[in-house]
């Protein structure tokens, strides 16, 4: 009775436009940054390395490359602050953790490219 009361409840904080992507994906990742009275959006553009969690404690990792340094941020998906998940690029991969690629550097972090 109390997991679907909880249910319930998580269901009307769920977001119902999030697009689907897997691990391996290339996202923009579109997060809301309040400035003093301004808010603007900020994009974040990387591989998903992984997900966790399920409901609205969902959560899914982004890591990308800046200036020879790896940058890896978790973002939860149901959050107000993201404004929206875009997919650009659609990766084959045999794995569910992506963290080896942490070891990677250069043309060596490349995935294959999932063709639809």
């Amino acid at each position: 009775m109390s997991q679907e009361l909880m249910n319930k409840v998580e269901a009307a904080y769920q977001k119902s436009d999030v697009d689907f992507f897997e691990i391996g994906d290339t996202v923009e990742v579109h997060t809301k940054i309040l400035e003093g009275q301004k808010e603007r959006i900020q994009k974040f553009i990387g591989t998903v390395i992984a997900k966790s969690g399920s409901g609205t404690r969902e959560m899914f990792s982004v890591r990308r490359i800046v200036a020879g340094e790896g940058v890896e941020k978790k973002f939860p998906l149901h959050s107000p602050q993201i404004a929206k998940v875009e997919v650009t690029r659609r990766s084959v991969v045999r794995r569910a953790k992506l963290y080896y690629l942490r070891d990677r550097v250069g043309k060596a972090t490349r995935l294959r490219e999932r063709r639809v």
